[in-house]
């Protein structure tokens, strides 16, 4: 099975930081990352990360803005 299939099938993966990418289904997926439990062709998996990946920004330098914000 190749990546370049247009019909592998791939998971939907997260990480931490709430940062969203795609991994082969037929692999393990690596430490620190997560299913959402969204599967299907790349094309289906990369629309579906365009609808729920709407703040491109790491968790971690959102919450660090917002904490600026409350400071003010």
């Amino acid at each position: 099975m190749s990546i370049d299939n247009e019909d592998t099938v791939f998971q939907v993966v997260v990480n931490d930081e709430e940062q969203f990418s795609i991994w082969p289904d037929y692999k393990a997926i690596p430490n620190g990352w997560r299913a959402v439990g969204k599967s299907g062709v790349k094309k289906d998996c990369l629309e579906y990360i365009d609808q729920v990946w709407t703040d491109m920004r790491p968790l971690s330098l959102r919450q660090f803005m917002a904490n600026q914000n409350e400071q003010r």
